[in-house]
């Protein structure tokens, strides 16, 4: 028996039919593709944090409740103590045990596209049956009566609404979200990624409805690299989530970063400010260039159509001028000719507009 034949005899055929996820390379480049707070902590804090990692007993298992960290988040967030909390390694691993602990044959999940990947990703190569439900074209609202027909039709055991929505920026109506709520039977999950840019969540409605559950991360804030997310929700969720999350899942020093870090909140609401406003001046920026369209985003990052040249034109244009952008052209029908940009520092964010602007001139 080959290789090529075991792989095929022993694997999950919807593994095998799968695309990984590629993260291109970012060597030498302005790197605005992944939603990064662009900005470094000052050197003070970074003296701080590492006398706190010294401290640290690398030699021990970590806090498997992270109980310290969870009191950060709940302050930070403003979380009442009637509501319980799963931390997993980015929102990824949440995703994970939420649609593992769903995965009853036949079970579908629902999402409006174009939406974050990892929820088809997983859903796929957990053998569940992904329905996907397009959003409004050029608005990218929810096209509810669509919505409705398909939480009818397919009784989802979960509903992904990211807010804002990931790769659009938009905010979803609230009416429209809570309505999908209400006719729903199965959990719905409002990913707040986002929330730090955002101004908006649906964190108050938990006390309304016990099938609602909140998904936050820290990477967008500016704490990328600890892979932290937290789901939020009615006790009698998390504990059964808990049964299946793996033990030690938040290392040592993703705690103690963690903890750190949000006790200086005050530096990172200071960056998400400023971030939102350059977002606002990104986006009417690029509407001035001629061949572009910006769409309204309340994320750190801006979706734009291409109307002059082709957007893998502009996209490899901007790659070979070093700067990394994301194409989402061929990721869905919504999003042909397509890019999306982070807000950078306003150094990056002028360096992008102009070269897109030779880019688009030539």
């Amino acid at each position: 028996m080959t290789l090529e034949q075991r792989i095929a005899n022993l694997l999950l055929p919807q593994v095998l039919s799968m695309q990984a996820y590629h993260v291109p390379d970012r060597e030498g480049l302005v790197k605005l593709d992944a939603m990064e707070n662009p900005y470094h902590w000052p050197d003070d804090m970074v003296q701080e944090w590492l006398d706190c990692m010294r401290q640290s007993s690398i030699n021990r298992y970590p806090d498997a409740q992270a109980t310290e960290l969870k009191q950060k988040l709940r302050t930070r967030d403003n979380i009442d103590e009637r509501f319980e909390m799963l931390l997993g390694n980015g929102s990824d691993e949440l995703i994970l045990l939420i649609l593992m602990a769903c995965a009853k044959p036949g079970a579908t999940i629902l999402a409006p596209t174009p939406a974050f990947v990892m929820y088809k990703q997983i859903a796929d190569s957990l053998g569940l049956q992904f329905i996907d439900v397009p959003l409004l074209e050029n608005t990218f609202e929810l096209d509810m009566p669509a919505m409705r027909q398909a939480v009818q039709q397919h009784q989802p055991a979960v509903v992904f609404l990211a807010y804002p929505n990931n790769p659009t920026g938009n905010l979803f109506q609230r009416q429209h979200v809570l309505d999908i709520i209400e006719l729903t039977s199965g959990l719905v999950i409002s990913d707040e990624a986002y929330a730090p840019f955002a101004e908006a969540s649906f964190l108050s409605e938990l006390d309304n409805h016990d099938n609602l559950l909140i998904m936050r991360t820290v990477s967008k804030l500016g704490l990328a690299g600890l892979r932290l997310g937290y789901l939020i929700g009615h006790g009698g969720w998390i504990e059964q989530f808990e049964k299946i999350r793996l033990p030690y899942n938040i290392n040592t020093l993703t705690q103690l970063s963690a903890t750190f870090a949000l006790s200086r909140h005050n530096i990172f609401e200071q960056q998400s400010q400023l971030i939102k406003q350059d977002r606002e001046q990104l986006i009417s920026a690029i509407d001035t260039i001629e061949g572009c369209q910006a769409f309204p985003s309340r994320a750190n990052f801006v979706l734009f159509r291409v109307l002059s040249k082709s957007a893998q034109e502009v996209f490899e244009s901007l790659r070979d001028n070093a700067i990394l952008v994301k194409n989402l052209t061929t990721s869905h029908p919504l999003t042909r000719e397509c890019l999306r940009v982070t807000v950078g520092t306003q150094q990056q964010n002028e360096l992008f507009l102009e070269t897109l602007r030779k880019i688009l001139a030539q």
